[in-house]
């Protein structure tokens, strides 16, 4: 396949997942950069996917405006603002093979939980301040470092057993703050650019028919079948992040 059919096949793919993220199907969304991934840095790939995320975002607020969790909105926002300073404080200091792996190993660790369903016999859990506060810093930083939030905020939210669609409401505004914060230090790091910036745009109505598709599917689809198919998922494109980015140990005398 040509350069540019491929990377625009990625594009288009990772827009969708971005979009479909955002109407109801967070985990979807955790595929999004590791799709890009295959045709540049992952630095690079959070760049070009942070406005598309943002875009979706809006629409998503407007499908959730009635369904969320305001106690788990304002605990994870809190603690996220905090995740996305640091991530923006040490990213002189973090390459992409390191950004690579840990997002490898997120996803890994998370797929494999998610597919042992290691939860799913234990009773519900309160939306409990201190879990929050740790698990929605983890979520600003990785959420900054590569738009991996989800696992973090998946396994302090998913223990809650909330109803499907205040899950995805909360999951969609609390991510419309994170997305909208880390704007400026993108910005000022050069991951977005003008030239970003316009292929975007040209993504543009990919991320919002996703974001429609994803609403749509989450009212309508069996979630056991879709999830364990996203999830099995994952976990390949886990362990690709992780070959790719092995050479972070190397680095680090490992």
């Amino acid at each position: 396949m040509p350069p540019d059919l491929l990377f625009w096949s990625l594009a288009l793919a990772a827009t969708f997942l971005v979009g479909a993220s955002k109407g109801g199907l967070p985990l979807v969304g955790m595929l999004a950069v590791p799709v890009m991934a295959l045709a540049m840095p992952v630095t690079r790939a959070a760049g070009l996917l942070l406005p598309l995320y943002i875009l979706s975002d809006a629409y998503g607020l407007w499908l959730y405006r009635r369904d969320y969790s305001r106690r788990n909105i304002l605990i994870i926002t809190a603690a996220a603002t905090l995740g996305v300073a640091l991530g923006y404080a040490t990213a002189a200091i973090t390459s992409d093979d390191l950004v690579t792996l840990i997002v490898g190993i997120i996803s890994l660790l998370y797929s494999l939980m998610a597919l042992a369903n290691l939860s799913a016999s234990r009773p519900p859990r309160p939306a409990a301040l201190g879990p929050g506060l740790f698990w929605g810093t983890v979520t600003g930083f990785t959420s900054f470092v590569s738009h991996a939030g989800g696992p973090p905020f998946q396994m302090y939210v998913l223990p809650q057993r909330l109803p499907k669609m205040v899950f995805a409401g909360t999951s969609t505004i609390s991510f419309a703050y994170i997305n909208l914060i880390k704007l400026p230090p993108y910005w000022l790091l050069g991951q977005v650019n003008v030239a970003s910036l316009k292929t975007a745009v040209a993504l543009a109505p990919a991320a919002l028919f996703g974001a429609w598709a994803g609403y749509h599917l989450t009212r309508i689809l069996p979630e056991r079948a879709f999830y364990r198919f996203v999830e099995t998922a994952l976990l390949i494109v886990a362990l690709k992040l992780i070959w790719d980015g092995r050479g972070a140990l190397a680095s680090l005398g490992l």
